[in-house]
């Protein structure tokens, strides 16, 4: 609205519309002040942001980034959601994964978080890691199955949990129109994980079922999370759930089921990040492009893509577990603003082992405070309109469909995965990102930025490791590196009673070396060495001393390039006279003798603080 004063002109109706040069002409003056001489395009690029690869974020968005017509919600090509009404009726689906294998404890469990706000159910089942087919009856036991839906995670054992689930229903009197929910059939998906060959035959029996006997069942789901957890991009994890989708399609009708038969017996997984915006994208784009599919395949109307959002288990992290907590909010919240239409929080303790009440409980009220109190699910593609989103909507989906495109051209995607090709491509995208991870371009709150050594471990249950050796694709996490860090740390301090030690050599008064003292405490904290920074300031006759109470092997010089123009080579110089073993500088690297190793805003940390463990003799 617009505000009017009292002689009814507006407020703003002096102030000319701002060109875009106008505003790059700006950012072209502050970069100067910060020694960056660059002007037009070139100034606006310096202030992007690489997303991942082929993806940047630029500073600014306006009208002139054109993005395809999204539609509207409820209509082709589905990028603004697979319903009209959005999930502003009822919110979304809260689906809460089980990994109990205590029938019992199971349904003890269940029967909490459906008391609670959980509206479906995901359960693993047989294997080492899932409730055993034989259970399942008691694990449900008290469960109106005409109002949860069921979702199963059976792999292998897929006949036999599918049979049981079919048998409960009719057991308990749930008409074959009222059953919902998902089987969970992914040949692709178990291959992906397991390393086996993908046997659809089961999966293809069990769709034609559900297509001719159960509505509200879907037999099929497409599981990106293999392809997430192995450390794919966005853009992968897109292109092998298309292609994955497209086998399936293929297979489907093969066996005499139409397209829009087939489209309807699937359902999509995907993981959720932190980064809301990018998750949002990916959603939106993953619609889009199935709805091209369906469009190719002469059914434009079946390509409203179902989908089922799991909050990233690739970031979740095992120091200061905490910390997951508002991981799973922004991974949650970019969900539900996305479009999903299920949505899975794991427990904040999920790296951890089994989750704990309180764990499970945190989960599914991420989910009740985001839609009851911040109201997510009331608007209908809130982001739906942003030149930023659509425009990355966009951009994501060109590079999913080049990577879809690469998969069909190797044979598809059991083809590509049993080639390698997937495996290979996965591989190097995860080791771009490890080198940022390493170099804290992507910082990992509480374990590569901010860590706390002094922090009580969180200990829970051992999750049930799975059956044999998996030949399949790897699962990795942001957190691996450090975390070996830190278990090398942790192992010395049970066998020597304390933790090993970097001594701060700090010049000057406290404003000269307040902040690089914090910057290189918080690095050498990521690795498990404890810092010493007693007395708060040194010089070259008192450094020796200090350094020998500290009970260091090793030391890091802390101050501005001024001090250490003047002190740096004495300090250097007493230290290793009073037997450091190496002398480190915060600060970018230069020409002060004496000094060993430089670290900085964008060294390599893991490789840093991994040298300096095994000069200490940390196993």
């Amino acid at each position: 609205m617009t505000v009017l004063p009292a002689d009814g002109l507006s407020l703003a109706a002096e102030f000319p519309d701002p060109a875009h040069e106008q505003w790059q002409s700006l950012v072209e003056g502050v970069l100067r002040k910060s020694g960056k001489d660059v002007a037009g395009s070139a100034a606006e690029e310096a202030l992007s942001t690489t997303v991942e690869a082929g993806l940047i974020t630029r500073p600014l968005y306006t009208s002139r980034d054109d993005a395809p017509d999204a539609g509207f919600p409820g209509f082709a090509p589905f990028t603004r959601g697979g319903k009209a009404e959005g999930n502003a009726a009822n919110g979304w689906d809260v689906r809460q994964r089980h990994s109990l294998t205590d029938p019992s404890r199971l349904n003890e469990a269940v029967l909490a978080d459906l008391e609670n706000g959980v509206t479906s159910l995901w359960l693993p089942v047989g294997g080492a890691t899932g409730v055993p087919v034989s259970g399942l009856a008691r694990a449900l036991d008290g469960v109106y199955l005409d109002l949860a839906p069921v979702v199963l995670d059976a792999g292998s054992e897929l006949d036999c949990a599918a049979t049981e689930l079919l048998r409960l229903y009719e057991e308990r009197g749930v008409a074959p129109e009222s059953a919902r929910g998902t089987l969970g059939a992914d040949p692709l998906g178990h291959a992906a994980r397991s390393g086996s060959a993908p046997e659809p035959a089961a999966a293809l029996h069990w769709a034609e079922r559900c297509a001719e006997e159960y509505p509200g069942l879907r037999a099929l789901t497409v599981d990106a999370l293999p392809y997430h957890e192995a450390g794919g991009s966005a853009a992968q994890e897109l292109g092998s759930s298309l292609a994955t989708g497209v086998a399936y399609l293929r297979a489907l009708t093969g066996v005499g089921l139409s397209v829009e038969a087939a489209c309807a017996q699937l359902e999509f997984r995907y993981a959720a990040t932190a980064d809301q915006f990018l998750t949002i994208a990916k959603l939106r784009a993953a619609r889009r492009l199935w709805a091209r599919v369906a469009e190719v395949c002469g059914a434009a109307d079946a390509g409203a893509q179902r989908q089922h959002a799991v909050t990233s288990s690739v970031m979740m992290t095992r120091r200061d577990p905490w910390v997951n907590m508002l991981r799973t909010t922004l991974a949650c919240l970019g969900a539900g603003v996305g479009g999903a239409d299920s949505v899975t929080v794991l427990p904040f303790d999920h790296a951890l082992g089994l989750p704990d009440a309180f764990a499970r409980r945190i989960a599914r009220n991420t989910s009740t405070i985001l839609m009851e109190e911040s109201h997510l699910a009331r608007v209908i593609d809130p982001a739906g309109g942003s030149w930023y989103v659509e425009r990355l909507t966009a951009e994501l989906a060109d590079s999913a469909w080049a990577f879809f495109q690469e998969i069909e051209r190797a044979g598809g995607q059991a083809a590509a995965l049993g080639s390698g090709l997937i495996g290979e491509r996965l591989a190097e995208t995860w080791a771009a990102r490890s080198k940022d991870l390493a170099r804290r371009k992507e910082p990992v709150t509480g374990v590569s930025e901010f860590p706390h050594l002094a922090e009580r471990p969180v200990e829970r249950e051992v999750t049930p490791a799975a059956d044999g050796a998996s030949g399949g694709l790897p699962t990795v996490r942001r957190d691996e590196a450090f975390e070996a860090l830190r278990a090398r740390s942790d192992a010395h301090l049970a066998s020597t009673g304390r933790r090993p030690r970097v001594f701060l050599a700090a010049l000057g008064p406290a404003s000269a070396h307040t902040a690089r003292a914090t910057f290189a405490s918080n690095l050498f904290q990521a690795g498990g060495i404890e810092p010493v920074h007693d007395p708060a300031t040194v010089d070259a006759s008192t450094t020796a001393e200090a350094f020998a109470t500290s009970g260091a092997t090793v030391a890091c010089l802390c101050s501005g390039d001024a001090l250490y123009a003047e002190h740096a080579e004495a300090v250097a110089s007493a230290l290793h006279a009073a037997g450091a073993q190496r002398v480190f500088l915060a600060g970018r690297p230069a020409e002060y003798p004496g000094v060993d190793e430089y670290v900085f805003a964008g060294c390599d940390v893991v490789a840093v603080l991994s040298s300096v463990l095994d000069r200490m003799g940390v196993a």
